[in-house]
C-alpha cells in the first residue's frame, strides 16, 4: 500500500488506526534506501533509533483525542541546526560537535510528535544557493536529472520534494529557503526574522539569519511554523511578533506588487512562465499593481558586495583562519572577500541599508504583497561548476534582498517552463505578515477552494487582506515604533490589547486593518485572568474574564490605534464582548477586548493554553 506522507493522511491513518507511526518510518526508510546515495543526507539517524522512537510515540500517545498536532509525522533537519545527540557539521567535517541539547526550534517539534529521520546536506556554512558546496556531495534536484537542487538548503528541500519526509528545517540568511524550493517544486516558508528562534544554529549572518520550513504545500508549512514559532527569551535575535495559528486564513482581494521590468538572464521559457504566473494571481480577484523594484535590489546587492560579507567571517572566520585547506574552495574564496571590510565600511552599509528600506517604504503604500519570480533562471550541476559564484548571484536576484529589508516570504511552485524547467513565485511582506502571505500562498496553489468574503465585495476583502489600511505597516515591531510601544497614550493613539479573532490570520483581523492598526508584537496580561471559548456561530471567539485570584496570564496582541478608531470598534463590538482595561505582566494598564463574566458560564475554559492560537492548534482542521 502506497502512504501519502501529508498531513492530513497521516492523521486520518493515525486517527482511524490504519497507519501507525513504526510503519510509516519502516516507509521512510524504504524510500531513502531505495534512493541510494542521492547525497541528501549528512547524518541518517539508525534504524533502530527512528523504530524505536515511533514505538514511543504510540505508547505515550494511545488516545487519539490527546495526541499533539505532528504525531508522527517524519522530518529532517539541516546540518546547520543542533540536534541533541547528533553531530552538527555544517557540510565541514572538521567543524563538527556534538550538542547536549538541541535548537528549541527542534525541541518543539520533537514534543508536538515529530519523528526525526536525520539530518540533511548544505552548501558549506550555509554559504551559498547552489547546493553544488558541499563536500558530501551535490543534491540533484528530483524534478530533471543533473539540475542543480539549490542551496543552501539543498538537502532538505530534497528530502521533502522527493517525498522521504513529510517537511523539513531549512534556514535562510539570502534565499536559502526559497531557492531549493523552486528548483524542487516544493513549498519554503521564510518567517519574519526573530518569529523563530535562532539559537542553536550555526550563524551564517547573525543578524539576518531565519529558521525556514520545506513543505508540500503553504498550509503544511504554516503547521510546522506554528509550532516552531515564538519567542525564546535567552536568544538576542528574538522578537515579539504574532505566532500564526496553524491554518492559513482566508483571504479576499489584494493589492500585489510586480515590476514592470524583470531580468530573466534570457531565460524566455521563465519569463513567459512568470507571466502566466501573474495571470492566475490576478485571475484570484487580486489587483495588479507596478513596483519599482530597483531599491529592493540595490539593498540585496549589499549582503555579498558590502559589509555583511564580513559578519560571515565573523561567524566562522576564527575556523577558517586555523582550518583553511577544510573548506571548499568557494566558500573560502567567498569567506576571504570580508577579511579587507573595515567598521567605518559596515557604518556605510547601514547607512545605505536605512536609505534604501525608506525608499521601499513608499513600494508597501501602494501594496500589499510583493510578487515575483523565485529564481529568474536555472542552471545544471555543470553550469554550476563552470560560474560557481556568478551564476550564485544570479539565482539571488530576487531573494537577498528579503532579510535586509526585513521582509517574511512564502515561496510556491509555478509548474514547468516549455523547456522543462521548474520555476516559482516568490510573495513578500513587512515582517509579521507571515499568516496573511500563507493565506495568500494557500489560494494561488488550491484556487478551487478559495473563498470571496461575504458579500463578495472585493474592497472589503482588500481591506480584510491588507497589512493595513493607506499603507499603515500593522507589523511595526517596539525597535520600530519606540514611542507607541512605551505608554498607553501617544499623539491621541491608544494601545489594544487583541486576544482572538482580531488578531492577525484571524478572520477580524481586517477590521483593524481598516482602521490603521499598528502592530507592537506580542504580551502577557498579568496572571488575573481566565480564557474561555465562547459559545456562538462564526467566527470562533475566546473571552478573557477578569478573576482575581483565579487568574493566569494569557497571550495578547498589542496594537495602537487612533481614539476616533476605537470608538468605531467600540461601536462594532457587540455583547458579551467589551473594550476595558487590561493588565499587562510588565505592569501597563491598556485597553483590551473582555468578556462579561455571564457568558464564561457555559463557555470551556481553554486557559491552561496560555493563548487563543495555542488553543485552535489543538482543534483547528488538518491543512492540506
Amino acid at each position: 500500500m502506497t502512504v501519502s506522507l501529508d498531513l492530513a493522511h497521516l492523521a486520518r491513518g493515525y486517527r482511524e488506526g490504519s497507519l501507525t507511526p513504526a510503519g510509516v518510518a519502516a516507509e521512510v526508510l524504504r524510500r531513502i534506501a531505495a534512493r541510494g546515495d542521492d547525497h541528501v543526507w549528512i547524518t541518517l539517524r539508525p534504524a533502530a533509533d527512528l523504530l524505536g522512537d515511533a514505538a514511543e510515540l504510540a505508547r505515550r500517545w494511545p488516545d487519539p483525542g490527546s495526541r499533539p498536532p505532528l504525531y508522527g509525522v517524519p522530518f529532517a533537519v539541516k546540518d546547520n541546526v543542533d540536534v541533541a545527540g547528533l553531530p552538527t557539521t555544517a557540510a565541514c567535517p572538521a567543524y563538527a560537535y556534538v550538542p547536549e541539547r538541541g535548537a528549541p526550534l527542534v525541541e518543539r517539534l520533537l514534543a508536538a510528535g515529530a519523528l526525526l529521520v536525520g539530518k540533511t546536506n548544505l552548501d558549506q556554512f550555509a554559504t551559498g544557493l547552489s547546493g553544488a558546496r558541499s563536500p558530501y556531495g551535490t543534491c540533484e534536484s528530483p524534478l530533471v536529472p543533473g539540475l542543480i537542487s539549490g542551496g543552501s538548503s539543498s538537502g532538505s528541500a530534497v528530502a521533502v520534494g522527493a517525498g522521504l519526509v513529510t517537511f523539513a528545517v531549512g534556514t535562510d540568511t539570502a534565499g536559502s529557503g526559497r531557492v531549493p524550493a523552486a528548483l524542487t517544486g516544493t513549498t519554503g516558508i521564510k518567517p519574519s526574522r526573530g518569529l523563530v528562534s535562532t539559537l542553536g544554529v550555526v550563524p551564517a549572518c547573525a543578524s539576518l539569519d531565519c529558521p525556514s520550513v520545506f513543505a508540500r504545500s503553504a498550509a503544511e508549512g504554516l503547521a510546522v511554523l506554528s509550532v516552531m514559532a515564538g519567542p525564546e527569551p535567552d536568544d538576542p535575535w528574538s522578537r515579539p511578533l504574532p505566532v500564526p495559528s496553524p491554518a492559513p486564513p482566508a483571504v479576499g482581494a489584494m493589492r500585489v506588487g510586480v515590476p514592470e521590468h524583470l531580468s530573466f538572464f534570457g531565460d524566455d521559457a521563465a519569463e513567459a512562465a512568470f507571466a502566466e504566473v501573474v495571470k492566475r494571481l490576478a485571475g484570484l480577484g487580486h489587483r495588479i499593481v507596478p513596483v519599482d523594484l530597483d531599491p529592493f535590489l540595490a539593498a540585496g546587492r549589499l549582503l555579498y558586495q558590502g559589509p555583511w560579507i564580513a559578519e560571515r567571517l565573523a561567524a566562522v572566520g576564527d575556523f577558517a583562519a586555523r582550518h583553511p585547506g577544510e573548506l571548499h574552495p568557494v566558500t573560502r574564496e567567498v569567506l576571504g572577500g570580508g577579511a579587507g571590510l573595515s567598521a567605518v565600511d559596515a557604518f556605510e552599509g547601514l547607512y545605505r541599508l536605512r536609505a534604501l528600506r525608506a525608499k521601499t517604504r513608499r513600494a508597501w503604500a501602494a501594496m500589499d504583497a510583493l510578487a515575483l519570480p523565485t529564481v529568474p533562471t536555472t542552471f545544471t550541476v555543470a553550469e554550476m561548476l563552470e560560474s560557481p559564484i556568478d551564476r550564485n548571484t544570479v539565482l539571488g536576484h530576487y531573494t537577498t534582498f528579503a532579510n535586509l529589508l526585513d521582509l517574511a516570504a512564502v515561496a510556491v511552485p509555478g509548474g514547468m517552463t516549455a523547456a522543462g524547467r521548474p520555476h516559482g513565485l516568490s510573495l513578500l511582506a513587512p515582517a509579521g505578515a507571515d499568516a496573511l502571505l500563507a493565506g495568500l500562498a494557500d489560494a494561488f496553489q488550491s484556487p478551487a477552494e478559495a473563498t470571496t468574503p461575504s458579500g463578495g465585495d472585493a474592497t472589503a476583502g482588500a481591506s480584510r487582506a491588507r497589512p493595513g489600511a493607506s499603507g499603515t505597516d500593522i507589523s511595526s515591531s517596539p525597535t520600530e515604533a519606540p514611542e507607541a510601544a512605551t505608554g498607553v497614550r501617544d499623539r491621541g493613539r491608544e494601545v489594544l490589547a487583541v486576544v482572538g479573532a482580531h488578531r492577525l490570520g484571524q478572520p477580524l483581523h481586517g477590521r483593524l486593518a481598516a482602521l490603521g492598526a499598528a502592530g507592537l508584537g506580542t504580551a502577557m496580561t498579568a496572571p488575573l485572568y481566565r480564557l474561555y471559548a465562547l459559545d456562538g456561530g462564526e467566527p470562533a471567539r475566546p473571552g478573557l474574564v477578569r478573576r482575581p485570584g483565579a487568574g493566569v496570564a494569557v497571550e495578547v496582541e498589542l496594537y495602537e490605534l487612533g481614539t476616533q478608531a476605537l470608538g468605531t470598534l467600540l461601536a462594532d463590538t457587540a455583547p458579551p464582548l467589551t473594550l476595558g482595561t487590561v493588565d499587562l505582566a510588565d505592569g501597563r494598564r491598556v485597553l483590551g477586548f473582555l468578556c462579561e463574566a455571564y457568558a464564561a458560564e457555559s463557555a470551556k475554559d481553554i486557559s491552561a493554553h496560555g493563548s487563543w492560537p495555542a488553543y485552535l492548534l489543538t482543534t483547528a482542521r488538518t491543512p492540506r
